[in-house]
């Protein structure tokens, strides 16, 4: 094992409600841009699931090759393919001449929720007098479903698609666990560098919570009410928030061995000091201690101070107690440092959300400039952190 080789960053990709490629969501990000709306379908009816973030204008048929391979991808399938494409270009690993047993790729995925109108037609052949009768479900579903339909919503298809294009014969894994996928990607991505196995390692995260199927199962309880201003809906911190808003996206990285990337003559943009996992009930009230404890272990490893950070890139969820709880871990051990919460843009986009927000943070650093987030008007006394307003 080389632990003592550092891991850096040579190549972004974003797929995001606020922008698609890294100008653009740079941009967006600027010019504190909303992509939260209102579902054309449910305006002027009165249900839940009416708001929702999603990536508009985006076409797979200018990122994906071949093209036929679109009839096996869902959505965030695409969405991934096309960050980790966007990754790989900027990092120019594709003409690095990299042993292609030494290239890994592993992202962060999900359950990916079909559209139901897919399926409609075979449920109605097996309705009967009102009366749903599952036995007829194989007798019209071979007929009526394409045959490669459920290749489309595999969790591990993004990882494999992004594989094959890249003729990444290195380890591949799908990791499937909520939120922190793409996080514990690349994580895991470091892990690949560190102890040989790999000199460069394609991660990320891709996901869509904007299905109606996925946003019934996750409940409505969890989703702000203020469609009437759905541009200032999810509000992170503030005292005024009352839930958050499902996105969708994906974001990609290229991480390489420091050594192979100054030897290639690579443009490096970041390095990865220090990281921590674990893991306790967010429901428990021992979560705010134990966030706090893997934060410090993150800054440990790394072998910085808390003072020389410029700021901390929150999850920020905009949920009542979960906000409260990280904004006091996040106090107690950085106290005032200026604090970001990106989902106030572009709501929660599951397991290509932290990898798309630590893509700004990468961007600020490169910068040395903070770019703040959105809807933070009234302080939460519960929530005692300084909440980033405005370009620093």
């Amino acid at each position: 094992m080389n632990n003592s080789e550092k891991v850096v960053i040579t190549g972004l990709g974003v797929v995001s409600p606020i922008g698609i490629g890294i100008e653009a969501y740079r941009n967006g990000l600027l010019q504190q841009k909303s992509g939260v709306q209102v579902r054309k379908e449910f305006d002027g009816y009165d249900w839940p699931l009416k708001l929702f973030a999603p990536v508009d204008d985006f076409d797979g048929k200018q990122w994906v090759r071949p093209r036929k391979a679109l009839k096996v991808m869902c959505m965030p399938i695409q969405f991934g393919y096309t960050a980790a494409t966007m990754a790989i270009e900027q990092a120019g690993i594709g003409e690095s001449g990299l042993n292609p047993d030494r290239l890994g790729t592993v992202f962060g995925s999900e359950t990916f929720f079909a559209d139901p109108m897919e399926v409609a037609e075979v449920f109605r052949k097996c309705v009967s007098q009102q009366n749903y009768q599952h036995d007829r479900w194989g007798e019209f579903a071979m007929r009526d479903i394409q045959p490669l339909w459920m290749l489309k919503y595999l969790p591990n298809m993004v990882t494999s698609h992004i594989s094959i294009a890249a003729d990444a014969r290195g380890p591949s894994n799908s990791i499937c666990q909520g939120a922190v996928s793409g996080l514990l990607a690349l994580i895991e991505g470091v892990q690949l560098v560190q102890r040989g196995t790999c000199d460069a390692v394609v991660v990320g995260g891709a996901g869509s919570q904007t299905t109606l199927s996925g946003m019934l199962y996750r409940g409505q309880h969890q989703i702000s009410k203020k469609v009437d201003d759905p541009e200032n809906a999810i509000r992170p911190f503030d005292a005024e928030r009352d839930g958050t808003v499902f996105g969708e996206g994906a974001g990609a990285m290229i991480l390489e061995s420091e050594s192979f990337a100054l030897s290639r003559g690579a443009n490096i943009l970041a390095s990865v000091e220090g990281f921590s996992r674990g893991y306790y009930q967010s429901e428990s009230n021992q979560f705010s201690a134990t966030l706090c404890d893997l934060m410090r272990l993150a800054v440990e490893r790394s072998a910085l101070s808390v003072n020389e950070f410029a700021h901390v890139n929150a999850h920020g969820c905009a949920d009542m107690k979960h906000d409260i709880d990280e904004a006091i871990a996040i106090n107690s051990l950085f106290n005032q440092t200026p604090v970001t919460a990106y989902k106030s843009n572009f709501g929660h986009l599951g397991p290509g959300g932290a990898i798309v927000e630590l893509i700004a943070s990468i961007l600020s650093t490169a910068e040395s400039r903070i770019y703040p987030g959105r809807n933070f008007e009234t302080a939460d006394d519960r929530c005692p952190i300084n909440v980033c307003t405005r370009t620093r």
